[in-house]
């Protein structure tokens, strides 16, 4: 139920998108294309993909956005071989390099997209992302993005907005793994 007076403000928002269906980076992505669109100042890092994406081309051309992939790939799935330690190592690069950027107070829309799985799969703690929260400009709109929020419920209770992508059905289910331009 929405509250008595409705009205418009400038104060960011905390965005998380989570769940086991497809569409929280497509979500984010789209959220971030809208931005930009309206000339804000936009800022995708990806905490898991290393791989060109379709996002990445899209935006890669946009002036008022900046598109960093920062990850290792998929820890462990997808025939993951690499070191635990590689991974860690990455997301705490990732990790720190948004926090740099975020406390610039240079970007209105910030995206760190996986970066939830990557609290979840033990890649990051919890705690440094709370206090971000903290310390981020009142303005700048902050999404966050991954697989397992629900494990998180302190995160999720201090976000603004949070959507569930739930499963019903994935191609993935039948041994179809991502198809170019729909999934990555």
């Amino acid at each position: 139920m929405p509250p008595q007076e409705l009205r418009e403000s400038d104060q960011g928002l905390v965005i998380v998108y989570t769940g086991d269906g497809k569409g929280k980076t497509t979500a984010a992505m789209g959220l971030a294309l809208r931005a930009a669109g309206y000339g804000k100042k936009v800022l995708v890092i990806q905490f898991v993909k290393t791989w060109f994406t379709g996002e990445k081309g899209g935006f890669e051309h946009l002036p008022n956005v900046e598109f960093v992939q920062a990850g290792k790939g998929f820890y462990k799935i997808l025939g993951d071989k690499l070191p635990e330690q590689e991974h860690v190592e990455a997301a705490k690069t990732a990790f720190d390099l948004a926090r740099a950027r975020i406390i610039s107070d240079e970007y209105d829309v910030v995206v760190l997209d996986e970066i939830i799985g990557s609290i979840t799969g033990g890649l990051l703690e919890l705690e440094p992302v709370l206090e971000l929260l903290d310390v981020k400009p009142p303005q700048l709109d902050l999404v966050l993005t991954g697989h397992r929020g629900k494990e998180l419920p302190t995160l999720l209770a201090r976000a603004d907005l949070v959507t569930e992508m739930v499963k019903i059905k994935h191609p993935y289910d039948a041994g179809i793994l991502a198809k170019k331009a729909i999934d990555y």
